[in-house]
């Protein structure tokens, strides 16, 4: 009998060349490299990217530090070509972290914050979700800013040189962008304390408060608090577009010092200005 022989296979060729170890820590090197770079980008690049996406009206000026760890002076614009931005007085300091789903952030001012803001910058489908964080006791405690700041954003704020102090305060607030249309969750109030524009002699007109209460549609309301300049009105934002109606008076022993300030900030009718945004 013819002895069957053993048949012997060869073990079929690897598909591809097993990668070297040169290959995995050149690879480490660039990723450990990228990573670096990352984490020490200059502040510079977050002032770029602030200044794209508000189309120039928000700009970190003299920027500091790091896009995670900077500061900056805080200035505000009417845009490209404005002619009179404004800026916060001394600095802005930020703080951001990686925090799932997204950010961590924290900004001071001097100036205005006596504790940090803190917020939660969250991306989403088509838009971003930005909430302001409450403190573990409740809501954090009220920032104040100057408004003759507002002046810088151009029309209307640069024609009525508002000033006096602003003082906001936040409570569960969150506002969402998802393609183009804004919701807003929580609430806000601004206390506006004695106000008073170059377009009148009266110092001071009046104080006010404008409160936003999140909903569908989010509505903002104008109330006064005291002064000779009475201003009420309701807004609400359908979709992206706001819209106010709202309407101011003047007491009448002061309705000479305003008369030149009613014919601007709105639709004269009597001695009444009906003001319509939207």
């Amino acid at each position: 009998m013819t002895p069957i022989m053993e048949r012997r296979t060869r073990p079929a060729a690897p598909s591809g060349r097993p990668r070297s170890p040169w290959a995995w820590a050149a690879a480490g090197a660039l990723l450990g490299g990228a990573v670096t770079l990352l984490w020490h980008a200059p502040a510079d690049w977050l002032a770029s990217a602030v200044h794209r996406a508000t189309a120039g009206r928000v700009v970190l000026a003299e920027a500091r530090g790091t896009v995670w760890t900077g500061s900056a002076r805080l200035v505000l614009t009417g845009g490209q070509g404005s002619q009179n931005p404004s800026a916060l007085p001394g600095r802005m300091d930020w703080r951001i972290r990686p925090a799932w789903p997204g950010l961590s952030v924290r900004l001071g001012a001097g100036c205005c914050t006596a504790e940090p803001v803190a917020l939660a910058i969250a991306p989403r489908w088509g838009g971003a979700r930005v909430q302001v964080l409450d403190s573990p006791s409740g809501p954090a405690r009220p920032t104040v800013w100057p408004s003759a700041v507002l002046a810088g954003l151009g029309a209307p704020w640069n024609t009525l040189q508002v000033e006096g102090q602003l003082s906001l305060r936040t409570r569960g607030l969150s506002v969402e962008w998802i393609e183009g249309r804004m919701s807003v969750a929580g609430s806000a109030e601004l206390i506006a304390t004695g106000m008073s524009s170059r377009l009148s002699t009266l110092k001071p007109m009046g104080s006010y408060r404008i409160t936003l209460n999140g909903g569908n549609p989010a509505a903002l309301e104008l109330a006064t608090l005291d002064g000779s300049l009475q201003l009420a009105g309701t807004g609400q934002w359908v979709g992206s577009r706001f819209r106010f109606r709202g309407m101011a008076t003047a007491a009448p022993e002061r309705e000479a010092a305003l008369s030149n300030l009613l014919n601007i900030i709105g639709r004269r009718n009597g001695a009444r200005s009906i003001i319509t945004v939207g």
